[in-house]
């Protein structure tokens, strides 16, 4: 119910700026795109085309309601009305955003576009900027948030409260960070704890001295996995002196999580790694599409070689050319499904180095289970279809397809795992690996199995 008020919201939405557009009245316009949430603007902005899209973005203030209009706008688009600006007006757009926002939108614009755009920029800004900007990609400290909330371990938490009362730009207090005379992170003390505590009670005497922090050069994967495992709000980011250097806040965190899946699921389905995939042209889909294509199609070749090698076969028993892609796609099916399963477990920790055996045996289980009760219900349906065929033709089949299955969901879990040892990115050559390899061993069984049972 809610979904479809919501699209019904946006489609409102949608034909308002479309009605405002055509009659282009800017007064009103503005109005809307001042009373629009972010989020909800980003939606809407999807839909306009290239002429509509400059409209409105050049009807757009330079405020914090913009700043969070790019942040959650699609990548492509964002590249897109920036690149063609000039860079004193991006310069005006962001000069208030915070800085891990401004190098965030920096990211989308030509190098030298965003060194000019830097360039008009005051000092302070420009020196946190380049510092942030210089962190690895997808890194704590490309992310982090560098106006951070800090206090001194001795201050009492009266005076702490006073503080608080008086900060305006720190990004998001969720915690209150404790440091020594040599600005050395300590400590962090919760909002709760303050709020309940003595106003004479210092913070050292409330602060948790135990910290799970992270340094700049961190995968952004990481960081986002201490926040899941400990459901932290903010991670502070430090350097080798333990100084603070800034924070990540659990919105970043939610995006990286939402980026990091769709990249795996994108790329374990061989479409590449882009998640504006829908945005890009059909040449370059097919680009992206055509490796890993290439390789089912090595693997159904090689398959088409195994079954011509056994073509006397199939001359003798027909029969057997009907149950091919039954068995093929059982096998493919439930290999996905265990390389899915393993992929999944390792992204989100539940699989780690030590557990795998266990796992291991545990799809080969499932495997086994599975591949019997379909084998079996396959066995009596070719027996009774192909009632004039060799009697063991029902045997062959299910056996065949018990064992392509049991292999299936052992090569679908051992790949990722085996990728994993080896420092290759398992989302990205499971998919390939499995579905090709699959095919191959399962027409290759089950020709073996029906040479050794049948009368030929």
């Amino acid at each position: 119910m809610r979904k479809e008020l919501f699209k019904h919201e946006v489609t409102i939405l949608k034909d308002t700026f479309g009605r405002l557009l055509r009659r282009r009245a800017q007064t009103n316009l503005i109005k809307l795109i001042k009373k629009t949430h972010p989020a909800d603007l980003a939606i809407v902005f999807r839909y306009f085309n290239d002429d509509e899209q400059t409209q409105v973005f050049g009807l757009m203030q330079s405020n914090d309601h913009t700043i969070e209009f790019l942040v959650e706008l699609d990548d492509t688009l964002i590249q897109k009305i920036l690149n063609i600006k000039s860079a004193k007006r991006v310069a005006n757009l962001i000069q208030n955003a915070s800085t891990n926002d401004q190098s965030y939108i920096l990211g989308f614009l030509q190098e030298e576009q965003a060194q000019s755009v830097i360039d008009l920029l005051n000092k302070e800004e420009k020196e946190e900027i380049e510092e942030i900007m210089g962190y690895p990609e997808d890194s704590a400290g490309s992310m982090m948030a560098t106006e951070v909330f800090t206090l001194y371990q001795n201050t009492t938490c009266g005076d702490a409260l006073k503080t608080l009362q008086d900060q305006q730009d720190a990004e998001m207090v969720f915690y209150l960070y404790v440091t020594d005379e040599d600005e050395s992170l300590v400590g962090i003390a919760s909002l709760r704890a303050l709020a309940t505590t003595q106003a004479d009670i210092l913070l050292k005497d409330i602060m948790e001295k135990r910290v799970h922090s992270v340094r700049p050069e961190t995968d952004q994967e990481d960081v986002a996995q201490i926040v899941a495992q400990y459901n932290y709000l903010a991670v502070p980011v430090i350097d080798s002196d333990n100084r603070l250097l800034g924070i990540v806040t659990v919105d970043d965190v939610v995006d990286v999580i939402r980026e990091e899946a769709t990249e795996d699921f994108l790329q374990m389905a061989g479409a590449g790694k882009d998640r504006e995939i829908l945005l890009k042209s059909s040449w370059e889909n097919a680009k992206v599409r055509l490796p890993w294509l290439f390789a089912s199609w090595i693997g159904g070749i090689v398959a088409a070689y195994i079954i011509g090698k056994y073509e006397h076969m199939l001359e003798s028993i027909i029969a057997l050319a009907a149950f091919i892609p039954v068995i093929i796609g059982m096998g493919g099916n439930i290999g996905t499904q265990s390389s899915t399963i393993v992929v999944r477990g390792m992204a989100t920790g539940r699989i780690e180095i030590g557990n795998e055996i266990q796992v291991l045996l545990k799809e080969l289980k499932v495997g086994l289970m599975l591949g019997s009760l379909y084998g079996i219900m396959l066995g009596i349906f070719a027996n009774f279809r192909f009632i004039s065929t060799d009697p063991m033709l029902g045997l062959v089949v299910g056996l065949s397809i018990c064992s392509s299955m049991l292999l299936a969901a052992g090569v679908g879990t051992f790949t990722p795992l085996i990728l994993r040892k080896l420092d290759i990115d398992p989302a990205v050559a499971t998919g390939p690996f499995v579905t090709t390899s699959v095919d191959i061993l399962g027409v290759l069984l089950y020709f073996m199995i029906a040479g050794l049972l049948l009368t030929i």
